[in-house]
């Protein structure tokens, strides 16, 4: 099925966006586990809605890879595993890297205004210790960065990536993490776009991806040298 952009929850109906949320937290925290069956009439009687809104729900959720519908299998919340989460933060990282060199050529006059914004957001998040809306903040910066790249049909792309990396880094955090930390770790992308500096911004954005989970020397060898 082709991958589409993730659908603005304004422009969604209210209760289909409500259970998209919903389904969306509890996947990226882990309690709806890989495997679990999502059923269509126990979620709109929990949702007050109809099968055809829960449905709805369900298709945005697969879009983003976070859960998978079978035909008559039914629907289920999809794997998060390293391997796969491996390929994606590589397939990121290209994506992203390419972007940004693209972006610094002809900056938007808006982007280093969004993307302190977008910081200031994240920094909110973490004070308010709310660490899925600080990945969500995160998202938009990095889909922000790229905007200016002028690449849209690789956005649902790196949007995926983002989604999964971020799932897998929740699901494997053994505590309670920094994540005031966590959003400050943008600051050298955001010195480097208004240094103009695209070699300092394409390593600082490099390294960004690089290190966000440890994977081992394996993985992205340079992030560690």
């Amino acid at each position: 099925m082709p991958h589409r952009p993730r659908r603005p929850a304004a422009l969604r109906p209210a209760k289909s966006a409500a259970a998209f949320d919903a389904l969306e937290r509890e996947i990226m925290l882990g309690t709806l586990m890989p495997g679990e069956q999502l059923i269509e009439l126990d979620l709109a009687d929990r949702f007050g809605c109809s099968q055809g809104t829960v449905r709805e729900a369900l298709l945005q959720l697969q879009e983003e890879g976070l859960v998978h519908r079978r035909g008559h299998r039914g629907t289920q919340v999809s794997d998060c595993t390293a391997d796969e989460a491996v390929e994606l933060f590589r397939v990121r990282q290209s994506v992203e890297c390419g972007g940004i060199v693209r972006a610094l050529r002809q900056p938007s006059r808006t982007l280093l205004a969004d993307l302190g914004a977008l910081l200031e957001a994240m920094l909110e998040a973490a004070r308010a210790d709310d660490e899925l809306r600080l990945a969500a903040c995160d998202r938009d910066f990095h889909r922000r960065l790229f905007r200016d790249a002028g690449l849209p049909a690789l956005d649902p792309i790196l949007h995926r990536c983002l989604i999964h990396n971020h799932r897998f880094k929740i699901s494997r955090s053994a505590g309670p993490r920094d994540l005031m930390a966590t959003a400050l770790r943008h600051r050298p992308i955001i010195d480097a776009v208004a240094a103009g500096d695209v070699a300092a911004a394409s390593a600082a954005l490099h390294h960004h991806i690089a290190t966000i989970v440890d994977f081992g020397p394996n993985v992205f060898v340079e992030a560690s040298q």
